[in-house]
């Protein structure tokens, strides 16, 4: 990787990475905060596909919130993909929902990782105002869905 890809991790040369036509991966999406979530699918698929995955080899399920992001990942990772990317939004409240949310969610996509043989991508925006949400699902900040594109990739041809 050249320093230019290391200042901008969206940024990357598909020739860097294998032929990914017959790479599968796997996107679970939240549809709680569905218009930041949905940002945030179009930034991976878009990236995806832009680095040479077939649009056919990536299969896209839903689940009610970012708690179901576990278990949505966990049954997509039963389905020979190469990666997976969990994708979820959190705005902080005024109650501590927000910080079981936000842990037991990590912790379980964590516990996927060390016990499971496929990769799952953490793209869950865990911010405390929707301003913030929107400046990282294809504002100001980027679109972190893209981010955990590239980062699904890398995992991918890391196995």
């Amino acid at each position: 990787m050249n320093s230019k890809e290391q200042q901008d991790f969206t940024k990357v040369d598909a020739k860097n990475y294998p032929n990914l036509e017959n790479y599968k991966f796997g996107i679970v999406v939240s549809e709680w905060n569905i218009d930041i979530t949905t940002n945030l699918l179009k930034g991976a698929e878009d990236k995806l596909i832009e680095l040479g995955v077939n649009r056919k080899n990536i299969i896209i399920s839903w689940v009610p919130g970012s708690f179901e992001l576990v278990y949505g990942s966990k049954e997509l990772s039963k389905k020979n993909l190469d990666a997976v990317i969990a994708i979820g939004c959190v705005i902080k409240g005024e109650t501590d929902h927000y910080d079981f949310i936000c842990s037991s969610v990590s912790n379980g996509l964590m516990q996927l990782n060390i016990s499971g043989s496929t990769p799952v991508i953490f793209c869950v925006l865990t911010d405390h105002k929707k301003s913030q949400s929107i400046a990282r699902s294809g504002g100001e900040h980027g679109n972190k869905g893209t981010e955990a594109a590239v980062a699904a990739i890398k995992m991918a041809s890391f196995k």
